[in-house]
């Protein structure tokens, strides 16, 4: 009885001891007698001789350009690749991808350059090395900005080819494994990173067994003391609870047999981070956590995985709603297996695994399965197909521009641990994270019904658009040819494709909004200084655009109506490169707003601007401007410390629109009175957004907080007057600070 799950990639530098020699006469006799060496030459037996060939040269190359490097721990830094590309051997990868292997840190830690490792070995050998290595030419401002863009050339690369993520898992397994000399608060940061990163891609790609090596090697670097303790407690629970597994396993095997179902049972050990996540999610001693041991049933057919469900739901009684079919609906990452926990003897509940060999192969060892195991080909390349299609998304996001710690937190996002399935009115079935929202549903069907969506009906009724999903929703999206995304969506959304496009709609949208407002600053500034900005030539603008780090005359607007850059500076360099003659210098005129320009100007929520009050700007560096009252307590604070950041600004004659403000109403505390005064108002043909009660001081008064639309200054004003007409009302007042 074996309770341990199979091990086919659990490679290290320690390989089994081998005395075999290299062949004689072979470019691999090499004076290398270490054991690790042999037995990684033994291992590539099944390439052809020309490809072992070729390893061998790329193994002599990688030692020579490691020359002299140590590890931390005084082991030669060759003993690092070889560990690595030993594990690709163990997966029964291609010449090339050991080739890589071998020589994947000799860019970022060597002279050696790119053309080197192409002339030698190959562009393609070449490009999967530079996917792999850091971008250390480059200086960065921050150590997580050079993670979020070294991370992002690695995806990228493993976009165009699913080899650089073996390779990495591989090399960070390998890393994990070897950290011992290294300082306390860096393993802890590396073993961070794989748990929140490389753990999940693993997952996602269907590499479970490495997964799970990765999960546990980091916990012991982050918990050293709790990965002892519970070390212990499993190897003391084993001994104690044999004698309850054989009886189990005996149980399920004579079931099977009375059913004539042909099958392999074999027991399985949770993983210790899989066990002290659980402990820590659901607040349980490690006493409380029966379920440390599961068992795999392992049958011929799909069909055969029914019957052997059938026959142990017979024996053993199931736990209601604990039953999951991964082989009709497969995860995301082409995992499929029937799940069911049942109530074995003594009250134990049993997990229970029931699944294919072609599906086993394919939940240990995911995408490496294509090329470690024939009976699971043709489901390797189905998962190959799913893979591409989540990498091409990556490049999507990409595409879609921002930083490069906006993209880390995309694909954060995206490696979602549970899935729930939806389905579309016409059946088709779509896999969203657990907490996907209606509009993440939306951009998953399309970019543009994700825009234009408005409503939605899940089974046929009206929802909004926040609502979280649930398994087995059907899902109609309603849509309006007008609509835009709005950026309150971002709060709620879980899938980085909605957030990305959202994202990248609001960009454009603030783009175009502060390229205006960036033309009418610049205009202003240039009049001022007697220059009409029509007369300044072509060649001037260009040697400006080029100055400031832009491409076009676009790029420069948006700056300056960003914040990104000055107005005033930006026009006095165009007026030094001027030579026609200037016209008179004018005053600087006020910028005029109607408060609908877009999102590069916005009205301040903590005065709440309308037409009528004087105003002025605050212009903060990618922020856009900000309008506030002369009188609020933000200009009283900031203008005194940020003299150059202020723009003098004027409403337009006739904005068009209503504008919300606060308005604070203390009234007799009387049956009716709420009644009366939102009468008062509506007789105004004024908008009640919101009201609020102050609860706080109950008595002969109350507080009333009222947030209404209105055109102007003088429509506020008629408001006032006529609500002071209410024999309930004792006091009004304009409020500038949030309620």
């Amino acid at each position: 009885m074996n309770f341990s799950a199979p091990a086919h990639l659990d490679s290290s530098a320690n390989f089994p001891n081998s005395t075999s020699p290299p062949p004689e006469g072979s470019a691999l006799a090499y004076d290398h007698a270490d054991p690790a060496y042999l037995a990684f030459i033994d291992a590539l037996s099944y390439l052809k001789s020309e490809d072992i060939e070729l390893i061998g040269a790329a193994f002599r190359f990688g030692d020579e350009a490691h020359q002299g490097q140590k590890r931390l721990s005084g082991e030669p830094y060759i003993t690092h690749p070889l560990a690595v590309a030993g594990a690709l051997a163990e997966w029964r990868m291609d010449a090339q991808a050991i080739v890589a292997a071998l020589l994947h840190d000799v860019m970022e830690d060597t002279p050696v350059g790119k053309a080197q490792i192409t002339e030698r070995f190959g562009k393609d050998v070449a490009d999967l090395v530079d996917g792999l290595s850091k971008l250390d030419k480059i200086e960065f401002q921050s150590y997580q900005d050079a993670q979020a863009e070294n991370f992002r050339k690695m995806l990228m690369a493993m976009a165009r080819d699913l080899r650089v993520v073996l390779i990495k898992l591989a090399d960070r397994r390998h890393n994990l494994q070897t950290m011992s000399a290294i300082r306390p608060e860096k393993r802890r940061r590396i073993a961070r990173e794989t748990l929140e990163i490389y753990a999940p891609i693993a997952i996602r790609l269907g590499l479970n067994n490495i997964s799970r090596q990765l999960q546990d090697l980091s916990f012991r670097h982050i918990y050293p003391m709790r990965f002892m303790v519970l070390t212990k407690a499993i190897q003391a629970v084993r001994g104690n609870r044999r004698e309850l597994l054989g009886k189990i396993l005996e149980g399920i095997h004579r079931q099977l047999a009375e059913a004539h179902i042909k099958a392999g049972v074999f027991g399985r050990e949770k993983s210790l981070y899989s066990i002290y996540r659980k402990m820590a999610e659901k607040h349980l001693s490690f006493s409380k956590v029966l379920d440390i041991y599961g068992f795999r049933v392992i049958v011929k057919d799909i069909a055969t995985c029914y019957l052997a469900l059938g026959a142990l739901h017979a024996r053993f009684k199931p736990v209601p709603g604990k039953f999951k079919d991964y082989v009709a609906i497969p995860k995301v990452n082409g995992y499929q297996s029937l799940h069911t926990t049942l109530i074995g003897p003594y009250g134990t509940p049993i997990e229970i695994q029931i699944r294919t060999q072609a599906m086993h192969h394919l939940a240990e060892e995911g995408i490496a399965s294509h090329w470690l195991y024939k009976d699971s080909e043709e489901s390797g390349a189905d998962l190959q197909n799913k893979m591409h299609t989540w990498l091409q998304s990556l490049l999507e996001l990409q595409s879609a521009g921002g930083d490069p710690s906006e993209f880390l937190e995309h694909v954060k996002v995206d490696l979602f641990p549970d899935e729930v399935y939806v389905f579309t009115p016409k059946g088709q079935i779509l896999a969203l994270p657990r907490g996907a929202t209606v509009i993440d549903f939306a951009y998953a069907v399309h970019t543009d019904i994700g825009h234009r969506c408005v409503a939605a009906r899940i089974d046929h009724e009206l929802i909004p658009l926040s609502a979280e999903l649930a398994n087995g929703n059907q899902v109609e999206i309603i849509t309006a040819p007008y609509a835009n995304p709005n950026p309150a969506w971002l709060a709620y959304v879980k899938t980085s494709r909605a957030r990305s496009r959202i994202r990248q709609f609001l960009r454009g949208i603030q783009q175009d909004s502060a390229s205006s407002l960036g033309e009418k600053m610049l205009e202003q500034e240039l009049l001022a200084l007697g220059v009409t900005p029509t007369d300044v030539p072509a060649a001037v603008w260009e040697r400006v655009i080029h100055q400031s780090g832009g491409k076009t005359r676009q790029d420069l607007y948006s700056d300056v109506g960003m914040g990104r850059s000055l107005a005033a500076v930006v026009a006095h360099h165009l007026a030094e490169h001027h030579q026609a003659p200037s016209h008179p210098v004018v005053e600087t005129t006020s910028l005029l707003i109607r408060g609908t320009e877009g999102m590069a100007i916005q009205l301040a929520s903590c005065c709440q601007p309308i037409p009528g009050d004087p105003i002025i700007g605050l212009l903060r560096k990618d922020q856009g401007l900000r309008i506030h009252t002369h009188a609020c307590p933000a200009v009283r604070k900031l203008r005194g410390t940020e003299p150059q950041s202020w723009i003098r600004v004027e409403w337009e004659p006739d904005p068009g629109q209503f504008f919300e403000v606060r308005v604070k109403v203390t009234a007799r505390n009387v049956i009716g009175a709420l009644g009366r005064i939102a009468s008062a108002v509506a007789a105004q043909g004024i908008n009640i957004d919101q009201v609020n009660m102050d609860r706080k001081r109950p008595g002969l008064f109350t507080e009333l907080h009222f947030q209404v639309q209105v055109s102007g200054r003088s429509h506020l004003a008629a408001l006032m007057r006529s609500l002071r007409r209410v024999p309930d009302v004792v006091r009004i007042a304009r409020e500038q600070e949030p309620s």
